[in-house]
């Protein structure tokens, strides 16, 4: 059922699509065999295809998607934007009050002081920016030297050259003659999949510490400029991180002089229950990234906000040179800031961080129904967020192969029962829109169950090809 031929017409948009378009992160030769699941309009936290089947959209399309889909007012506003300004830019001395609402709004909101924002269009590129901030800022202190920096294995961090050297899958840098030199990674925090026997989370974090603290060290301090973590990892398998982790790994960086940046990309704008990731663990981060929930993913934004010594300097250097030579045509674009502007008044009108610790414990509770199902090697989460990790033997951990394989058949079960998750590898997960109603979770929750069984029925006949 799961391994038929496509059977789109010939003159459909699915079989035009299979022409047009290159899809991100797909297997382009099955995509070319069986098209598309072509979605064509949403409705709060569902979509509807072209057949007219509505799925709820556990993964908040990419993790953005917070304010569920058909918010009218953030369509309203984009309208008045588009008739009063439809374009304009931050270069040369050029500004608009969008922009700058926007970026007094995120300082204000701030977890941590916080000096100055840079807008971007993508998680990528406000990552990137952080790296090449980091770099300009480290000339600017005469520390020419000091220019590597450290991800982690599994961290996800964009998917341009730089942002995608910093990413920690092998996935993404297969063959992409990625990463680039200059860019280190440090072990991945998952106590369950790389604790020792015996290990407890606080001697597992004290341990992943030592280890950064000895790469630092190896590589030598003075050639190390910055660390970059998101507070959960997660493209990379919603990796939760151990107690005690950030408390150990934080002292390390200020004592080397190694600029933290946080990538809050997934974990902020409430995903976590607060509106930063970052507050849930104490961080004290120089820079943070942030998009997807910034415009809930209406339209493509991103900010950067960096501290008063990155701004200080970025402030001398360009004084030095004259011009501080970095930005997009795109930058604070006057209609993406309007929506996102809007974006951010809904989430406190809405009470989004109540609603969010309100349910979060049904949503966790129900991805710990699955930890004793034979397939799954761990069940967890926190907050709107949770996993699956999917295992041929629990009690080894042994994993599936070929990779990919059984987490692509749970998550096409899920699909035919009408909820869309998104498996990582072998790592199901979901994130649902921050909206959804204590309905919508249970409903993920059984349809996942459901998936669980069928998988592992067709694991044990015939009927396993994908």
């Amino acid at each position: 059922m799961l391994d038929h031929p496509s059977t789109v017409p010939a003159n459909s948009d699915s079989a035009r699509d299979r022409a047009a378009l290159i899809h991100p992160m797909t297997d382009l030769q099955r995509h070319d065999r069986e098209g598309p699941l072509l979605i064509t309009r949403g409705d709060g936290v569902h979509v509807i295809d072209e057949d007219g089947k509505s799925y709820i959209e556990g993964v908040s399309g990419l993790w953005s998607v917070s304010l569920g889909f058909g918010q009218t007012r953030l369509a309203a506003v984009a309208h008045r934007q588009m008739l009063e300004l439809p374009s304009y830019h931050l270069f040369r001395h050029k500004s608009h009050p969008n922009a700058i609402r926007l970026a007094e709004r995120l300082l204000a909101m701030a977890p941590v002081p916080m000096s100055k924002v840079f807008f971007a269009n993508s998680g990528s590129e406000a990552n990137d920016t952080a790296i090449k901030l980091a770099w300009y800022y480290n000339n600017a202190l005469g520390r020419p030297e000091k220019k590597k920096i450290i991800g982690r294995i599994g961290g996800y961090h964009g998917i341009t050259v730089a942002s995608g050297s910093l990413t920690g899958l092998a996935r993404n840098h297969a063959d992409f003659d990625l990463p680039l030199p200059r860019f280190l990674h440090t072990d991945c925090p998952s106590h369950w999949k790389y604790g020792l026997p015996g290990e407890s989370e606080a001697a597992f974090a004290a341990r992943l510490a030592a280890n950064l603290e000895a790469l630092i060290l190896t590589e030598g301090p003075e050639t190390i400029a910055a660390f970059f973590a998101e507070p959960v990892i997660g493209s990379g398998g919603v990796i939760v991180p151990p107690a005690g982790y950030f408390d150990l790994i934080q002292p390390i960086l200020r004592k080397y002089d190694i600029l933290f940046v946080v990538d809050e990309v997934i974990c902020g704008f409430g995903r976590l229950g607060e509106m930063f990731g970052g507050e849930v663990y104490g961080l004290k981060p120089d820079m943070i990234a942030m998009a997807k929930g910034l415009s809930s993913g209406y339209l493509p934004i991103s900010a950067l906000m960096m501290n008063e010594a990155i701004w200080e300097a970025c402030y001398a250097q360009s004084g030095k040179l004259g011009v501080f030579g970095h930005g997009f045509t795109y930058s604070g674009h006057p209609v993406a800031a309007a929506v996102a502007l809007e974006t951010l008044d809904l989430y406190e009108e809405y009470a989004i961080l109540d609603h969010v610790r309100g349910l979060a414990p049904l949503l966790q509770a129900g991805v710990q129904r699955f930890a004793d199902h034979p397939l799954v090697g761990e069940a967890r989460g926190i907050g709107f967020l949770g996993a699956w990790e999917l295992v041929a033997d629990k009690a080894a951990k042994t994993p599936f192969a070929p990779p990919g394989h059984v987490g692509l058949l749970v998550e096409r079960h899920c699909q035919e029962r009408g909820v869309i998750l998104r498996a990582l590898g072998d790592v199901l997960s979901t994130a649902p829109p921050l909206v959804s109603t204590a309905a919508d979770i249970e409903r993920i929750i059984d349809v996942v169950g459901e998936a669980l069984d069928a998988t592992l029925e067709d694991l044990s006949g015939s009927a396993h090809k994908v």
